[in-house]
């Protein structure tokens, strides 16, 4: 891997994060629409631009090897359930004024990626990766017991997530192929609700003014480009690198929550977030010694 190309992927990943990070702004331009007419304008929009993409790049051949596996596309059919979800809960939260609790889910997520990974892929854990872990799980636990409630939010979001990256990994699937199937799987349900049950002005396109419209077909590449851009970074750069980047989203979503859409952080959120933070940084500072040991 060339200094130029390591270069590329640092700039990738960054944009790849600083998208996904900055994505409740566009989501809360349309919160005057219902959270699943929303989502069914993500999964067909979505679709759409990955299809011109497939198109573009010519990948029709990868599309058809994954279609002739039968196994794979039930596999799909688990992974795009759990997309589909995760996205639904994700512009649920962030359009209902839970922005702090979808932070805290990506967050967490990472931290569920090392428990699914120990679990599943017969992985290890070093000694203060344990004790970030269990950082996390304390802090879970505490708001439990001390304040009586469960971030029902944040871990359904972190959750299906990392399930969903644990299947994806283990399958053999490439990205953009896999997420165009993935959207297809998905894509007649949004039709028929979007069809049949969405009751609004909105669901009628020619109802609406040219901004209106745009805003919603803009839900596919909200949704894709920050993937396009991830995936490059991970061409470019070592999975441990990339794994920094992955605190910028939840961390610019924490500030877009506190500071610009005036939602608080009580004292149970504290706790659960001080107790997040010294685990990330525990397990960051952990990854850093670990690949300066293996490169001395």
């Amino acid at each position: 891997m060339t200094n130029e190309q390591q270069k590329q992927g640092i700039y990738y990943a960054l944009a790849a994060f600083i998208m996904w990070g900055l994505a409740p702004i566009y989501f809360k331009l349309i919160d005057s629409i219902d959270a699943l007419e929303i989502l069914a304008h993500r999964v067909v929009w979505s679709f759409v631009f990955i299809l011109i993409i497939i198109a573009i790049k010519k990948n029709w051949q990868k599309v058809r090897v994954i279609l002739k596996k039968p196994k794979l596309m039930l596999m799909l059919l688990l992974t795009s359930t759990l997309l589909g979800f995760n996205w639904g809960l994700f512009i649920w939260a962030v359009n209902s004024g839970h922005m702090l609790d979808t932070s805290l889910g990506y967050y967490i997520n990472p931290l569920f990626n090392v428990l699914l990974g120990i679990f599943f892929l017969g992985e290890r854990l070093r000694l203060f990766q344990g004790i970030a872990v269990g950082l996390a799980v304390a802090g879970v636990l505490i708001q439990v017991i001390n304040f009586g409630s469960v971030p029902i939010i944040s871990l359904g979001l972190a959750t299906s997530f990392a399930i969903y990256g644990l299947l994806r990994k283990k399958m053999a699937v490439e990205s953009l192929p896999g997420l165009l199937l993935e959207s297809l799987i998905l894509v007649p349900l949004a039709l028929i609700y979007w069809f049949f049950y969405v009751d609004s002005s909105s669901a009628n396109l020619m109802n609406n003014n040219w901004q209106l419209n745009l805003l919603l077909v803009s839900a596919g590449i909200v949704t894709t480009l920050p993937l396009l851009c991830f995936t490059a970074a991970a061409k470019r750069l070592q999975y441990s690198t990339l794994g920094f980047f992955q605190y910028i989203g939840p961390s610019l979503m924490f500030v877009l929550a506190v500071v610009f859409y005036g939602e608080s952080v009580g004292v149970e959120r504290l706790f659960t977030f001080g107790f997040i933070w010294a685990a990330l940084a525990l397990y960051t500072w952990d990854a850093i010694r670990s690949n300066k040991a293996v490169k001395g």
